[in-house]
């Protein structure tokens, strides 16, 4: 796990060691297949492009980071930022999510969402033990993972295949701590809606290759 302070230590940033690795060798890998492809045509280097791109939003993007005001999960082409009142728990699932809770325009009711972090990820074996052993602890009752609770049925967006990432049990520790204290510091703060963004620049990072290829293609 690699976990970055800023100096006043109000930010943090959760990122994979391993992924980061990846990215490093891939890019060394590309230089090299860059030089080589030169000489011989748009098509092959459009191709290493493309790839370059996929293993940057894949590798070098997902991280989650969590200031004073609440916790940022960037993932390869989208980003959630959803502020410390808004957030209702964490689930140390095969990927980190966040339960959120905000009331609706009309305040009749709170809006349910989950949202997942490619970051932080924990293999099947260990999840299935935790599984068992909560279990064993319920005594025999079905086990819930998490911080917190909902009587309400929650809608979670898509769960994505799981990259190589964080332990989550450890990044779920660690924000669920934040985001109690800042509900102690800040108890009538209103929660808001999160704040859901594409990153385009990203997407056209792996895009634009492909199409180059396709044009020159069709040449």
């Amino acid at each position: 796990m690699s976990k970055r302070a800023d100096p006043d230590g109000d930010r943090q940033v959760f990122r994979s060691p391993a992924a980061r690795a990846i990215w490093w060798l891939w890019t060394l890998f590309a230089v090299a297949n860059l030089i080589d492809l030169a000489v011989q045509g748009r098509d092959h280097l459009s191709v290493v492009a493309a790839c370059t791109g996929i293993v940057y939003a894949a590798a070098q993007r997902p991280r989650v980071i969590a200031d004073a005001d609440g916790v940022t999960i960037v993932n390869p082409i989208r980003e959630h930022r959803v502020g410390w009142p808004a957030v209702a728990g964490f689930d140390a699932t095969e990927l980190m999510r966040v339960r959120c809770s905000w009331p609706t325009e009309d305040s009749a009711e709170s809006e349910l969402r989950g949202y997942y972090a490619w970051a932080a990820h924990s293999s099947r074996r260990r999840q299935v033990a935790a599984e068992l052993r909560t279990k064993r602890q319920a005594g025999g009752r079905s086990p819930r993972l998490g911080v917190g609770g909902f009587g309400s049925p929650l809608r979670d967006d898509v769960p994505p295949p799981a990259p190589l990432g964080l332990d989550v049990e450890v990044v779920v520790a660690a924000l669920g701590e934040r985001a109690a204290q800042a509900k102690l510091d800040a108890p009538d703060a209103r929660p808001q809606r999160p704040l859901s963004t594409w990153s385009w620049p990203t997407i056209a990072v792996i895009v634009a290759p492909a199409v180059l290829l396709a044009i020159v293609a069709a040449l």
